[in-house]
């Protein structure tokens, strides 16, 4: 029988779409919250991109991006305003329509009052044909879900439930579980050993970070994959390696 991590992999992009992100007015906060939970589901993120509010260049990376992974993952531009346009570019990248959705035409009808249904609002509950909606608790304007592709919000207190309210149906393989080891030790005499380690265990991620704690220059060791055993193994020779180059491993 074959192990669970023999299983294939399961992968993923997040595509965020804004100017306002490219022009550094608002910081990304969605990424983060994604990968996590793509990781707990045992789906692998490979790929996050930030692009522009333009058409094109929205319509042709939804389809780069749905053709090369399992998942995309989208933020942003599902608002009521004019450059509110990833519903309909998604539209266009699968070749359909984009429609009223009855279900999201009849949330909006019994929460507004006669009258405040206005044309921007129901901008929000158009969808493309055939996608399947997003639930939205905290501010009613749905996400979407059409082929491999999910639409979210950009904010992210209504993306996380949006995303949360998704990620328990993915297809994945098993989690992805990671160590981590700190020192002092520099990276430039931690290079040649960690590689040979890397090379010995090609199944896993080993990544080496560098940081700064009052004053103190640190490393944290970050090795990531899907069999807790080869983990430990690995993370065994990482701190001997440390040890052998006069420094003391910590473990998180």
């Amino acid at each position: 029988m074959a192990q669970a991590n023999d299983s294939p992999l399961v992968t993923a992009a997040v595509l965020v779409i804004g100017n306002e992100i490219l022009s550094g007015r608002t910081q990304d906060a969605n990424l983060v919250y994604i990968a996590k939970g793509l990781a707990a589901q045992g789906v692998i993120l490979r790929e996050a991109r930030v692009i522009p509010d333009i058409p094109d260049i929205i319509i042709a990376t939804v389809n780069e991006l749905r053709a090369k992974f399992d998942y995309v993952f989208t933020t942003g531009g599902i608002g009521p305003t004019h450059d509110d346009i990833t519903s309909e570019c998604v539209a266009r990248a699968f070749g359909v329509k984009l429609i009223l959705h009855p279900v999201a035409h009849k949330l909006f009808s019994d929460y507004y009052k006669a009258g405040e249904l206005n044309e921007a609002r129901l901008r929000m509950a158009m969808v493309p044909e055939g996608a399947t909606l997003i639930a939205n608790p905290i501010s009613l304007a749905p996400g979407f879900n059409i082929g491999n592709v999910y639409v979210m919000a950009g904010i992210p207190s209504i993306m996380q439930v949006m995303f949360d309210g998704v990620k328990q149906g993915l297809r994945g393989g098993p989690p992805v579980l990671s160590r981590t080891i700190n020192c002092g030790v520099p990276e430039g005499l931690l290079a040649k050993g960690l590689g040979e380690i890397q090379d010995r265990y090609a199944d896993l991620d080993i990544g080496s970070y560098p940081y700064s704690r009052r004053g103190q220059f640190n490393v944290a060791l970050v090795l990531r994959g899907r069999d807790a055993q080869r983990l430990d193994a690995a993370k065994a020779e990482v701190a001997a390696l440390i040890r052998d180059l006069g420094g003391t491993p910590v473990e998180e």
